[in-house]
């Protein structure tokens, strides 16, 4: 059995059943998809999986080739075991919900310890990112409307601006509430 797949390893094998490829094109790939949003990409990293992949049997080596000076590259193609393996861990990746233990709520739980102008201005600050991040995703969202891409190819980016919206929801109300006095700021105790 070989081991579990690390998110780059999901996205080099996802890429590879759309079709062989060699580690380069699928590091350009990936940026153009902006997958980087959700997988860590680097290309040393990348080849470093893919050499991890083979020797695993979930990939295996279709050809070498060479354009003029530039390396030769190793073009790969996903096994039957890979197709498995990556099918069991999207299924997994899905059901499990996993505490990703992210910043924010660190220093949200540690937002006492600011004065309260300054937590108001952090927040609102961070608002304005989020809101322009929600603007890059729904151009993202016409692009691919625009090529008539299936749905169910971006259902990421969908998922990400649901929760980007959400969250500057949820802030905006906290900023409110903060700026309003409905959440005190002061060290009483209730």
């Amino acid at each position: 059995m070989p081991a579990a797949l690390t998110n780059l390893a999901v996205a080099a094998l996802a890429l590879l059943a759309e079709g062989p490829t060699h580690p380069y094109e699928m590091y350009q790939t990936l940026l153009h998809r902006s997958e980087d949003r959700v997988v860590k990409v680097r290309p040393g990293s990348l080849y470093h999986t893919v050499g991890r992949l083979e020797a695993q049997g979930l990939v295996r080596a279709t050809g070498t080739e060479r354009e003029g000076n530039r390396p030769e590259r190793t073009t790969y193609e996903i096994t039957d075991e890979g197709t498995r393996a990556l099918g069991e861990r999207v299924a997994e990746i899905i059901a499990t919900p996993v505490n990703e233990y992210p910043e924010f709520p660190l220093g949200l739980g540690e937002a006492h310890n600011l004065p309260l102008d300054s937590v108001i201005e952090l927040l609102s600050r961070r608002v304005a990112l989020i809101r322009d991040d929600i603007a890059r995703l729904d151009h993202a969202v016409h692009t691919v409307q625009a090529k008539g891409l299936p749905d169910k190819y971006w259902l990421d980016v969908r998922y990400q601006r649901a929760l980007a919206q959400a969250d500057a929801d949820w802030l905006d109300g906290l900023i409110h509430d903060l700026r309003t006095g409905v959440l005190s700021w002061t060290d009483e105790k209730h």
